[in-house]
């Protein structure tokens, strides 16, 4: 499951680093590309020209080069990452980690990655089983953090205890495992709209709305990972496809009626998270309408209802809706579930600080047949892995 993933390796300060370097070539071995990121007190353990060697990449300590300016974004190093592993995880590093502090760039790497983290801690077993680090390490598994079982034996200290780090073959195994079990979805196909429609006026003027497709595009991504095999119907917008998604672009919202139609006929569920045009042009000027002292008059027509035509022919697929609404959102919404025949609605409100379009952000209720549950304000990327859990739960 490794082949092709793409794994961050963090490297704290830990005389357990040295296992860095084992663990750097036995993820490469086992076909994934690695990135390190190290903590300058890493350095003084192993040095970043041995972990250079290894992971056949630059590795990344400060957040810039002093000697010529080059810049490590710790957000580009988060997005590229398909799993943020921190191995050695020191004690002083899963505390900040706790807290949300954010003093170097393995840290801050951690804060912006939207990515699994997985983290093995090295420490002396008094560390460890201080009540302040193990109050630590349950705050980081709350939050999804997958923490390696620190096995018991001799430290470097001469003590006997936990609080080694988990071996490096041992660790290349729970990372293949964790992939291994998020394959929930394979062998289903999932067709998946994003982004804004454009509706032309004339060669220079078009309708669109405010949509940057950050939602659809943080879905596809979540259900890619899972194993489903996806196609994301992409409108207007200046994201970058996800791994492992398959890419269809359209422009108006008559393009994307026609590519769902023929892409829902070979999926087994659809989300529909596409901003379309509700109206187009009923005449498209062949030239640029010239500005002059007169109003202007634009007559308009229905676009296609996508979700609801392919409402009336899904059969046994699944098809998962969105509702943006600015008033009587619940009401709305149970309507367009019942008249759209969808398994599930995603509701949200534009006066939800923090939601809507070009956020980071999102705050959702799940409404289907039977139940509502309403989500606390998350990242897009955690609302796509709670969707991705909820499309799970219509096909199993």
């Amino acid at each position: 499951m490794l082949q092709g993933k793409h794994i961050l390796l963090g490297v704290t300060g830990s005389i357990a680093a040295y296992k860095a370097a084992m663990l750097c070539r036995l993820l490469r071995v086992a076909g994934a590309e690695v990135k390190v990121v190290m903590t300058p007190t890493a350095k003084e353990f192993i040095t970043p020209v041995t972990m250079a060697t290894l992971s056949k990449n630059p590795i990344a300590v400060e957040f810039y080069n002093p000697e010529n300016g080059d810049w490590h974004s710790h957000i580009a190093m988060g997005e590229w990452a398909d799993c943020y592993l921190i191995a050695p995880a020191t004690a002083n590093t899963l505390a900040k980690m706790a807290y949300g502090i954010a003093d170097n760039l393995l840290l801050t790497t951690y804060l912006s990655a939207r990515c699994q983290t997985v983290v093995a801690p090295a420490m002396d077993c008094d560390m460890f089983c201080h009540e302040a680090t193990q109050e630590n390490l349950a705050k980081l598994r709350e939050r999804g953090v997958v923490i390696l079982e620190s096995p018991e034996g001799e430290l470097a200290s001469g003590l006997m205890g936990k609080g080694r780090m988990m071996e490096p073959e041992q660790i290349v195994e729970a990372i293949d495992n964790l992939f291994k079990a998020k394959q929930t979805l394979s062998g289903k196909r999932v067709m998946v709209t994003a982004g804004a429609t454009i509706e032309a006026i004339d060669p220079v003027r078009y309708i669109s709305n405010h949509s940057t497709g950050k939602m659809g595009y943080a879905i596809a991504e979540a259900l890619a990972k899972r194993g489903a095999e996806v196609v994301l119907i992409s409108g207007k917008t200046a994201l970058q496809t996800p791994q492992g998604v398959h890419r269809v672009d359209v422009c108006s919202a008559e393009n994307m009626y026609e590519a769902a139609v023929a892409e829902f006929e070979q999926s087994d569920c659809a989300v529909m998270c596409a901003a379309v045009a509700d109206y187009t042009p009923v005449e498209v000027s062949a030239t640029k309408i010239k500005k002059n002292d007169n109003s202007f008059s634009l007559e308009l027509r229905k676009t296609k209802d996508i979700a609801f035509e392919l409402g009336k022919v899904k059969g046994d697929r699944k098809i998962v809706g969105f509702a943006l609404e600015t008033d009587n959102e619940q009401s709305n919404a149970e309507e367009k579930l019942r008249k759209k025949n969808l398994d599930l609605i995603v509701l949200n409100s534009l006066r939800d600080e923090g939601a809507g379009f070009g956020c980071d952000t999102n705050k959702v209720t799940f409404i289907d047949a039977s139940h509502r549950e309403e989500l606390p304000l998350l990242s897009k990327a955690e609302v796509a892995e709670r969707i991705a859990d909820k499309i799970e739960k219509l096909f199993f």
